[in-house]
């Protein structure tokens, strides 16, 4: 059930973008300025810190890449958003690929993001966090979306 809902969350993500220009996703119309474009970078970030760094404890060079140097979410120099979207589909495929046939309850390996086995979270726990923070950005979107071109959500 959290992965279908997952799944469905993050359909809906992608239409939140979907149609807009490349100017569109790159502007903000909200105080604090982050772009629908950022918040992509940051859920493929999410997804790889939690999944690949956190679960399966994988080296990965740069955690927390999606933060530009004043703590904000940043897109990498040079990236269009057609390369965003796909980074962002393909980083789902990866976990998915780490989350097929694990029960809810195997804790995370410890080495990368945990490094005591008492710290580490259950594959559920780490599912219902994704869920959570996928749905929410996902409101976020939402409200961006309707600000840029009057598009409204579900």
């Amino acid at each position: 059930m959290m992965l279908a809902q997952l799944e469905l969350h993050r359909a809906r993500l992608l239409r939140a973008v979907e149609g807009l220009s490349e100017a569109q996703v790159r502007t903000s119309p909200l105080p604090s300025g982050w772009s629908l474009l950022e918040l992509l970078v940051h859920l493929t970030a999410v997804e790889r810190r939690w999944l690949v760094w956190g679960f399966r404890a994988e080296p990965v060079a740069d955690p927390w890449r999606d933060a530009g140097p004043d703590g904000r979410w940043a897109v990498p120099a040079g990236a269009a958003a057609e390369q965003v979207v796909a980074d962002l589909r393909a980083q789902w495929e990866v976990s998915r690929a780490v989350v097929e046939g694990v029960p809810l309850t195997a804790r995370a390996a410890t080495g990368g993001r945990f490094t005591r086995s008492e710290d580490a979270p259950t594959l559920g726990w780490i599912l219902l966090h994704l869920l959570q923070e996928t749905a929410r950005h996902v409101g976020h979107a939402d409200v961006v979306r309707e600000l840029l071109d009057g598009r409204v959500g579900e």
